[in-house]
Formats: C-alpha cells, structure tokens, sequence
C-alpha cells in the first residue's frame, strides 16, 4: 500500500489561510485607494468651483438683464447654453457694439466696475474696449451658466514687446476650448476660435486668421494681410480675475504711449466688413474693398451717430 502524503495535506490550510489573508490585505487596500481616490477627486471638483466663483464672481451685476443685452445686440430666437448659441451672441454683440474709446479720448479713466459697464453699453447704447465688451459678453456667458474665463493676451501689433494688456475670453463647450474676443478692434476675429485649430487658416467672412504656438509655448493669433501673416496677440490658459485687468486699464487709459490715448479709435463690424475712425480719418472695408476720407472735427459727432449709432456721448 502506498503511503498517503500527509505533507501537502498538512500545510493546505496554513496555505489557503495565507493566501486569503494576501487577498484580502488586497481587496482592502483597493478599496481604500479607491475611497482616498473618490475623497481627493471630490476635493478637487469642490476646489475647481470655489476657483471658478473667484474668477467670475464680479461678472454678476445686480442690474444685468439677458433679455435686455440680447435687445442692445438684436440677438433674437430661443437661446441656449450651447456653441450655436454663442456664435450668434459673439456675432450679434459685434455687429452691434462698436469697439471705441470715446472716454479715453475725454480725459476719464474707463471704470470696470461691472454694474457701470452694463450700463454704459446696455442702457446707454454705447461701446467701449476690450474690457468693456468682453466683460459685457462674460456676464452673458455667466447668467447662461456656461464655463468661461478670461485670459490676459500680448498684442503684438507694436514695434516694441508690450506687457499683456489685452482681455480676451476662452469658453468651455463640450469639453473643448474656444476662444473668443470682441474687443481687439479692427484686427479681431469675427467668430470662435478652436483652441485646436493649430497651424491650419481660419476663414471668417473676408478675413483670415491663424492660431499658432509660440517659441514661448503660448498659443499666438495671427491675421492674413496682403498675402503676410501679421502677429496679433499671444496669450496662455492661466486664468484671470477681473481684478488683475486693473493696471493694464489705468495704462490704457492714462499713459502718453497708449493708442486709446494718442488717438480717437472707433470700430463697427458688419457682416459684409467693417467701418473705422481712426482720428480723423474715416474708412469703410467691404468685401475685401476698402474706401476712406478724412472728416472735418465738427463733422465727426454726425459721423459716429451715422456710422456707428453712437449718441448722446456726454451722459
């Protein structure tokens, strides 16, 4: 008879009690990574918001109404929280608003105050730069509940390298970011702009534009002019809070140096092109065709109401 191996036997349960207690030290530290992974993903969705309301807490003015800005840009139809929706309120508010820096031009500091802003726009049918009519366009974007932000941009139109004194918008729809702006003057895009559309031309009506990387690693806006493209702005997705926009504002508005300063700026777009007051000097661009003259002084208060609906400026 064949002796039995008792050996194996023996040492089973020893075996199958390590083995469980190795499976259960696992199980358990499974799910302890999965609970301190599912409390630190809560705490960063918790301190994503509580990022979000700081960044766009002061874009809720008590006196903004949506269905009072989309009577200012003529924006009609149902309106929801959606890119179709946001292409037609940028193109509305741009058609509408003229870009100027008529308060500049009298001497006063451009407040950023929003409840001011909305009011001056809104209420009092004016326009106003690029922290104006963004900011104009971020409360809408705010009281449609859409993520936003803003971001601090490096025009690139000087012979010199400036600070970044420009605002611009990047709006977050269906999990990609678009960037929009409505305030960079004569030289703006017309509609979004997809962050990925890297290297690749952009048409917008009779314009075209570029979005490129650059050596700073910084996305770079770039527009088609005879046949050369021409560096726009540079800028990153380091969100801004309204507030840090207030230097560049004083220096917008107050330096010697600064454009607003130097000369009267006005800018309405059209569907078909755009109407300019440079100074003194008048021009409108009409698919691709451009016309101009120079305007008297006393000539010019009939010039802005006509142009550019722009009235009753010493409210």
């Amino acid at each position: 008879m064949k002796r039995k191996n008792n050996n194996l036997k023996r040492h089973w349960p020893a075996n199958r009690e390590s083995s469980t207690c190795a499976w259960a030290t696992e199980a358990n530290l499974q799910e302890d990574f999965k609970k301190a992974y599912d409390a630190l993903e809560e705490k960063f969705e918790v301190a994503k918001k509580i990022i979000h309301l700081r960044l766009t807490a002061a874009m809720k003015p008590d006196n903004f109404s949506l269905s009072a800005y989309f009577s200012r840009i003529g924006f009609e139809g149902a309106a929801s929280a959606d890119f179709t929706t946001l292409k037609r309120m940028m193109r509305c508010q741009l058609f509408s608003v003229p870009f100027e820096n008529l308060d500049v031009q009298q001497g006063k500091i451009v407040s950023l105050v929003p409840e001011e802003i909305y009011r001056k726009i809104v209420d009092r049918n004016r326009g106003g730069y690029c922290y104006e009519v963004n900011g104009l366009f971020a409360m809408a974007l705010e009281a449609l509940g859409i993520p936003w932000q803003f971001v601090a941009a490096r025009p690139m139109t000087y012979p010199v390298r400036r600070p970044k004194t420009h605002a611009a918008i990047v709006v977050t729809i269906d999990g990609e970011h678009w960037l929009f702006d409505l305030g960079f003057g004569s030289y703006g895009i017309r509609e979004p702009v997809n962050l990925n559309w890297i290297d690749r031309d952009i048409r917008q009506d009779y314009e075209t534009f570029k979005l490129t990387i650059s050596l700073e690693r910084d996305y770079l806006l770039q527009s088609l002019s005879d046949g050369v493209w021409t560096n726009l702005y540079e800028f990153n997705l380091s969100p801004q809070e309204w507030v840090d926009f207030e230097p560049a504002n004083y220096l917008n508005s107050t330096h010697s140096d600064s454009i607003f300063v130097r000369s009267l700026m006005v800018v309405m777009q059209n569907p078909s092109g755009k109407d300019l007051l440079i100074g003194d000097r008048f021009k409108s661009v009409s698919e691709g065709r451009t016309t101009g003259w120079t305007v008297r002084r006393e000539d010019i208060p009939k010039l802005l109401q006509q142009k550019f609906s722009l009235r009753n400026l010493n409210e």
